[in-house]
């Protein structure tokens, strides 16, 4: 008997400016500094809904206000930042909106979007769905990808 095919869809979401810092970083990385992310994630299924689709995109609604509330205008700062008490103060003050995260760059973004993505496909799609992968661009130049070892493995 074949093994069933793994069928492939994607789909993108651009223009999201944010900020971030990589406080630890020698360079000037370290400075708050901003881009426009996108994020493009493939989708993986052996079964497609019954008009064919691996993924509706019209279901991705949520996704995208979820997006929208981190990275539309957020300044992005890890976890250990030791100016997170002073970045607070700023948030507190109205000069902007803190998304706090383990690690902003872009490979510790992958993880982070991979984590709501992989709870968000189990739930609306009973686990039909699994996020393959996740590509987060800070820019054209720029970009991490986070991808599976094997099919629906976690």
């Amino acid at each position: 008997m074949l093994d069933k095919p793994i069928y492939e869809s994607s789909k993108t979401f651009k223009n999201l400016p944010c900020a971030h810092r990589r406080y630890a970083h020698q360079g000037h990385c370290a400075w708050v500094h901003g881009y426009s992310r996108s994020f493009t994630f493939w989708f993986r299924a052996t079964e497609r809904t019954a008009n064919g689709f691996v993924m509706d995109f019209g279901q991705l609604k949520e996704v995208k206000l979820w997006l929208e509330d981190n990275f539309d205008h957020t300044l992005l700062l890890d976890a250990a930042d030791p100016l997170l008490a002073e970045f607070k103060e700023l948030e507190q003050r109205g000069a902007c909106k803190l998304v706090i995260y383990e690690d902003v760059g872009m490979e510790g973004t992958c993880a982070f979007v991979k984590q709501y993505m992989d709870a968000w496909l189990l739930e609306n799609t009973e686990g039909r769905v699994w996020l393959h992968s996740i590509e987060v661009r800070e820019n054209e130049k720029n970009s991490a990808r986070l991808t599976r070892r094997e099919s629906n493995d976690g």
